[in-house]
């Protein structure tokens, strides 16, 4: 069971995930072409040259970009721990590299250091500051491995030792406390070798988490696909990566954004079996973040501010034994929470096998009292029958019920 050990990731639950880059700039099409797959793979998928994507740093100014207003975002939506992209698949780093010149500083007109923004803005607001490493995908570099290409004749070793160590030295001795490196796509890299950047990691700030992209089982959480939930409860630690809409760096054609209320759906499936949801935004050239972006995360936000309590420092629930429709549950210490996706027929709700003692039931947005008659039923099971105030004004996308439990954690009989 991955153990990740720091408290604040087991707690947090929802983070924000920042992906930025020169893609942007492309916004999905490239010399007329637009790419497939996601944006800020373009520059690998539409096969564009080293030379030709190196000029997109000469044009990239992203003025409206401001750290300061994406983590009092952040901060208000509900998120717990902001991850950004220091250097992706591109090569091309966002914070001030002194073994590469082919950043942000050195290489743009914008000429300053977005993760030293980043870093004091997260610390302003109380955010987990955690950054992205592509440690074994580089485009840019000559020895950087690359997707759907042979990259036998390269000389990994180099590169390792030319960029990758040195640039994950240098964010984690420059910006203060960093609480994660997401590392992503590991590729052919050794067990040894993924052992090395571990190490490193460890050996300058041993509290920063090591996700589980670094390869060869290595990591200290379990990293699930892009955007894939496990149907199951999961124990341990545990994330999954997700986006607003189909891709994670800007693309002006994908507008097939998620509603607000399919975004706290996946929350709570994704908080109720146990795992933290990171959910992406990809600013525009310019740095701003997209409006449907900020629209959706500020519905999701609000109800966090309503219904937060069920969501935060909550651990995987067992599967209930019974498929009820338009139900979710999460929970924590003594508390369960059931979450009314849809409002109960006549304001009441019977669910058989639950077997714990009901010591106080209530609207968790307002605190009315919920009458919950426990018993058994002809067939010896347990039920509870659940009775909601006459008067209840429930919520469109989920009314939370709080119960408190007299066991430390829910009892679901099974089937027999």
């Amino acid at each position: 069971m991955r153990d990740t050990q720091q408290q604040w990731f087991k707690d947090a639950k929802y983070g924000l995930f920042i992906h930025f880059g020169l893609y942007a700039l492309l916004a999905g099409e490239y010399n007329g072409k637009r790419t497939d797959n996601i944006a800020e793979w373009i520059m690998n998928d539409l096969d564009i040259p080293v030379a030709e994507y190196e000029k997109l740093a000469a044009q990239f100014n992203p003025v409206e970009f401001n750290a300061d207003e994406i983590a009092r975002m952040a901060k208000e939506w509900g998120m717990k721990y902001l991850t950004f992209t220091s250097k992706h698949h591109d090569g091309f780093a966002l914070y001030h590299s002194k073994c590469s010149k082919y950043n942000i500083v050195d290489a743009s007109p914008y000429g300053k250091d977005m993760v030293a923004e980043l870093a004091g803005a997260c610390k302003k607001y109380g955010l987990k500051l955690c950054l992205y490493y592509s440690q074994a995908q580089d485009w840019h570099h000559p020895d950087g491995y690359r997707a759907n290409y042979d990259n036998s004749h390269k000389n990994f070793r180099r590169y390792l030792d030319e960029k990758c160590l040195p640039q994950v030295r240098e964010i984690l001795e420059n910006y203060g406390e960093i609480g994660m490196i997401w590392f992503d796509t590991p590729m052919e890299m050794t067990d040894a070798e993924s052992r090395e950047v571990f190490d490193l990691v460890k050996s300058i700030q041993p509290d920063c988490i090591v996700s589980g992209r670094i390869g060869n089982d290595i990591g200290q959480y379990m990293t699930t696909g892009d955007n894939d939930i496990p149907s199951l409860p999961f124990y341990g630690d545990w994330e999954v990566p997700a986006t607003l809409n189909e891709t994670w760096g800007y693309d002006r054609f994908d507008d097939t954004w998620k509603a607000p209320e399919k975004i706290i759906r996946l929350l709570l499936k994704i908080n109720s079996r146990g795992g933290n949801y990171l959910l992406n935004i990809g600013p525009k050239a310019d740095g701003s973040v997209p409006r449907p972006s900020l629209e959706i995360l500020d519905a999701v936000g609000a109800y966090l501010s309503r219904n937060g309590e069920s969501i935060y420092a909550t651990r995987a629930v067992e599967n209930y034994v019974y498929d009820v429709e338009d139900m979710l549950f999460t929970a924590k210490s003594g508390k369960l929470f059931l979450h009314m996706l849809q409002p109960p027929t006549m304001n009441r709700i019977r669910l058989n096998n639950i077997a714990n003692t009901v010591k106080k039931a209530y609207l968790l947005h307002n605190g009315k009292e919920v009458r919950i008659d426990c018993g058994k039923n002809c067939e010896g099971d347990s039920y509870w029958h659940i009775v909601l105030p006459e008067d209840t004004v429930y919520d469109p996308v989920d009314t939370v019920v709080c119960v408190e439990i007299g066991e430390e954690w829910p009892k679901f009989e099974p089937l027999r």
